[in-house]
């Protein structure tokens, strides 16, 4: 899977049933593994609230529309 299948799906936070938003970056380790995602939370209307990064381990599902992930807080 490339990063840019990832990109296209929308990710929701299992702990609320929130989106999230959508993948922007991805870090890698020095093998190639992803350790971690950048999510650009959602936009309103001319602003955007951040990014939020989401850990590996965080993913429980990857879907063909969404990517479920476990965040607190």
């Amino acid at each position: 899977m490339l990063l840019s299948d990832l990109q296209s799906k929308d990710v929701i936070n299992l702990v609320d049933g929130k989106k999230i938003g959508s993948i922007v970056d991805a870090s890698v380790d020095k093998t190639g593994k992803i350790i971690e995602l950048s999510v650009q939370r959602k936009r309103f209307i001319f602003f955007s609230s951040g990014t939020v990064l989401i850990r590996w381990g965080q993913i429980d599902k990857i879907g063909k529309d969404v990517i479920l992930v476990s965040v607190k807080g």
